[in-house]
């Protein structure tokens, strides 16, 4: 699976509509509402999106006839394996009717060359990583998380003998970088994944 690490756009006029596809990276639903209020032109004819979070999506035609916006968009997200994307494709009305296969194809063709055009990442499942050490290991043991791909310190807060860290560590590395640390520390603390 791959999502997006940015917000890409794409614009074409189609037998005098003039659509504009915004496509972005989400984490959940509240993110996905934000992004589409946030990409949506008040001045438009219709602003119609969809987005999907893992097995959770939801799509809306935003007043086009029933299935021939929202759902081409989503299945632009789904056809290309993306996650965590949402896509809003806004149309300004030319005057020329489209029908419902012509809609289907632009809403849904907008959406697929915007994110055939925009840059993907894959999609790395985390988890956390809550670690208690004291003074003498800190130094060694931030620098074994950032030698973790993809890993990063969140939080770090100090204590009077060292130091509580939350760090988010790709899945596939948290079994071999916890064993790594325990080590490191010869018992002065203590590793949990969260």
């Amino acid at each position: 699976m791959f999502t997006l690490p940015a917000v890409s756009t794409f614009s074409e006029t189609i037998r005098k509509s003039r659509f504009l596809a915004v496509a972005g990276p989400i984490s959940d639903e509240a993110e996905a509402k934000a992004f589409i209020a946030h990409h949506s032109h008040v001045d438009a004819s219709h602003n119609c999106w969809a987005w999907r979070v893992g097995q959770v999506y939801r799509f809306n035609d935003d007043g086009e006839p029933g299935g021939t916006a929202g759902k081409p968009i989503l299945q632009a997200i789904d056809g290309q394996g993306l996650d965590r994307v949402a896509v809003v494709v806004t149309r300004w009305f030319g005057g020329i009717l489209l029908g419902s296969g012509g809609l289907i194809r632009a809403y849904g063709g907008t959406a697929a060359q915007c994110l055939r055009t925009a840059e993907k990442a894959p999609v790395i499942a985390m988890r956390t990583l809550e670690i208690e050490c004291d003074f003498s290991s800190l130094a060694a043991l931030k620098a074994r998380v950032h030698a973790v791909p993809h890993a990063v310190i969140e939080n770090e807060t100090f204590t009077e003998t060292g130091a509580d860290i939350t760090a988010r560590v790709p899945s596939e590395s948290i079994v071999t970088l916890q064993d790594t640390l325990i080590s490191l520390m010869r018992g002065r603390g203590r590793v949990r994944v969260g």
